[in-house]
């Protein structure tokens, strides 16, 4: 019988890339993202490759998200894998940043993964049965980056919810783990490099070069590279490991 994953952040980017590697690994697969077009769009790309829904829901408020879950179980009949990946990261200089938007970042970086949690335990505690909840942190959440208080900071507390709720939840059946991406081809990081250029005065590519130059495998991160860490954390061959933090990021950060 096929396992169910939902994936949040799944309309574009690396969410989508998750999506689309779980498919291929045989789930059946919820596309949850707060714009219903994009998610709708998504999982039209994705037809032929596997059972997908999409779900709109706003990771930041915590009774969307138990109903996206609730809505998972519902119509592709199971529930094993949540895939905690939405997120924004904007640029933010420490001088700048206001409460409105500690209030967004924090709300949808920690809050969603706290939410996501909290309905994937209770429908694996309904179901009868164990779990994997695999959150997305980041390079930036292993090591400060220059402008990104908020971000990094969201960044560092996943890590830690990560490593608490793997000892919470152990008797349970339920993992709990993080991927760590580094500097991915996506729209958000193009946004991020665009920013940082023209805080500079520079271009989009300097600003890019300001994070891609410490790689050590001298090249950019394409979506699916990470995915394919996501495919094994979702898997049977990751059943021994809980409460780590995989860092796919090209060797920027070394552990």
């Amino acid at each position: 019988m096929s396992k169910v994953a939902l994936v949040t952040g799944a309309a574009q980017g690396i969410g989508f890339a998750i999506a689309e590697r779980l498919l291929k690994d045989g789930f059946k697969v919820a596309l949850v993202d707060y714009n219903e077009e994009v998610a709708k769009e998504a999982a039209k790309k994705l037809a032929g490759k596997g059972e997908t829904i999409s779900i709109k829901a706003d990771v930041s408020k915590r009774d969307e998200v138990f109903a996206a879950v609730n809505e998972t179980v519902e119509k592709l009949g199971g529930f094993d894998v949540i895939v905690n990946n939405a997120g924004v990261g904007p640029t933010t200089p420490i001088d700048t940043i206001t409460p409105e938007q500690f209030e967004q970042v924090y709300g949808i970086n920690v809050g969603g993964v706290l939410w996501g949690t909290q309905a994937a335990v209770e429908a694996f505690k309904k179901l009868g049965h164990g779990g994997k909840i695999i959150n997305a942190t980041s390079q930036a959440g292993v090591v400060g980056n220059p402008n990104l208080s908020l971000y990094s900071g969201t960044k560092f507390a996943v890590r830690g919810i990560t490593q608490v709720t793997a000892r919470d939840l152990a008797d349970d059946g339920i993992t709990v783990n993080a991927f760590a991406p580094g500097i991915v081809r996506t729209p958000m990081m193009m946004n991020i490099a665009h920013e940082v250029g023209k805080n500079a005065g520079k271009d989009d590519e300097w600003g890019m070069q300001q994070f891609a130059k410490d790689i050590t495998l001298k090249r950019l991160s394409e979506a699916e590279d990470v995915a394919n860490v996501v495919s094994f954390l979702a898997g049977s061959d990751s059943d021994y490991i809980t409460g780590q933090t995989i860092i796919v990021d090209g060797g920027m950060q070394f552990h």
